[in-house]
């Protein structure tokens, strides 16, 4: 993906989200799956990477396309020996979304953070995540499963009125 390209990407995200988001509530030690699974109401278990078979066990829809309230799933890496998982929350293009996400950055929510698709076959398979530390994309391509839809979908003022609650749950697991 050329840089300008992906500036304008940045750019446009800036302007439909009014800000790149920020963290919510605080220092708290809660990793990826147990939040994901509190906020989006995908009762998938286990290592973050290791949902996408178990949704398809499950009967949870999986899709190459986003949804605002599914779980973006991104596979095992050296970076991510475990996987991650991410609630999207906006969507604001057909290759940009918005995810809510926990310990991304370590013991941190963050909301509203911006992915793109870098995949070549338009298909996120391959992604780009926003590293809040440097207020910058992410330098690092993380390969991707795909999405898995929750039985109820939401909206994005549902998933923000949500998180608090999603943290205490999964803070507690």
């Amino acid at each position: 993906m050329s840089r300008l390209l992906l500036g304008l990407l940045l750019a446009l995200s800036a302007c439909a989200s009014g800000s790149r988001g920020g963290y919510v509530g605080g220092s708290v030690a809660v990793e990826c799956a147990p939040f994901a699974r509190a906020l989006s109401g995908v009762w998938l278990s286990g290592d973050a990477a290791d949902w996408w078979w178990q949704a398809g066990e499950r009967y949870y829809d999986r899709s190459t396309r986003p949804t605002i309230g599914s779980v973006l799933v991104l596979r095992r890496s050296g970076r991510l020996p475990s996987g991650h998982v991410a609630v999207v929350s906006q969507l604001l293009g057909q290759r940009q979304i918005l995810v809510t996400q926990a310990n991304w950055v370590h013991h941190r929510v963050s909301q509203d953070q911006p992915v793109i698709d870098i995949s070549s076959a338009n298909d996120w398979s391959l992604v780009k995540v926003w590293w809040p530390p440097t207020g910058e994309m992410g330098s690092t391509a993380y390969p991707a499963f795909g999405f898995i839809r929750p039985e109820r979908p939401a909206t994005h003022d549902q998933l923000i009125a949500a998180t608090s609650r999603a943290i205490r749950l999964a803070a507690s697991e």
